[in-house]
C-alpha cells in the first residue's frame, strides 16, 4: 500500500494512507531514549520548553536517529550515546535495548527506541547543542515520584515507561 504524500515541511510531513492522515519525521528513522541512573542512584532526566505544548517538559535524554547527514546510518544504540552525552554531560559503557515502541500510532509514524545505559561516568555539562536550552536534572530515584510531582511541568510518558522496562521501582 502506497503512501500520499499531503504536505512536506523542513521537518515533518503529511501524509495520507487508506484515508489515514498522519505526520512523518522527513529523515529520520525514529527517535532513541535512555533510562540512565547515576553510581550515586540518580535519575538523569532533561527539561525543556515543548513549543508544541507551550509548557516545559520532563523527559528522559532523547534526540532523533539519522538526523544528521553524518549519521544517517548511525545504529540507535550509538544515536542513543550520542544524545546522552550531548544532553546530558554523561557516557554509558553499555546500552541495552528495552523495546521498540510508537510514540502516538494513530497520529505518526514514529518509533521510540527506548535503551537502558550502564556503567555511567560524567565527562561535561551536557544541555545539548545549540539552539536547544536543556536543564539537566539528576534525581534520586527514591523520591522521584514526589519531586516529579511538585513540578511545574509535564512528564513525558517515556520516563514510567522506560523505568518499567529497565525494571526500576521509582518510590
Amino acid at each position: 500500500m502506497s503512501d500520499d504524500l499531503v504536505f512536506s515541511g523542513r521537518f515533518l510531513s503529511l501524509r495520507k494512507r487508506a484515508g489515514w492522515e498522519y505526520a512523518s519525521r522527513v529523515g529520520v528513522r525514529g527517535a532513541a531514549a535512555i533510562v540512565a541512573v547515576t553510581p550515586a542512584g540518580e535519575l538523569i532526566l532533561v527539561e525543556q520548553f515543548r513549543i508544541p505544548l507551550g509548557r516545559k517538559v520532563i523527559d528522559l535524554p532523547a534526540g532523533l536517529v539519522g538526523d544528521d547527514p553524518r549519521h544517517q546510518d548511525e545504529d540507535p544504540s550509538l544515536a542513543a550515546g550520542r544524545e546522552l552525552e550531548e544532553e546530558t554531560g554523561w557516557r554509558a559503557e553499555s546500552m541495552r535495548h528495552l523495546g521498540t515502541c510508537p510514540t502516538s500510532p494513530g497520529l505518526s509514524d514514529e518509533v521510540v527506541f527506548l535503551f537502558h545505559a550502564t556503567g555511567l561516568y560524567q565527562v561535561g555539562a551536557g544541555g545539548g547543542v545549540a539552539g536547544e536550552d536543556i536543564t539537566v536534572h539528576l534525581v534520586p530515584v527514591i523520591g522521584l515520584r514526589v519531586w516529579l510531582h511538585q513540578r511545574d511541568a509535564l512528564v513525558d510518558l517515556k520516563v514510567w515507561a522506560g523505568l518499567a522496562l529497565a525494571g526500576i521501582s521509582a518510590r
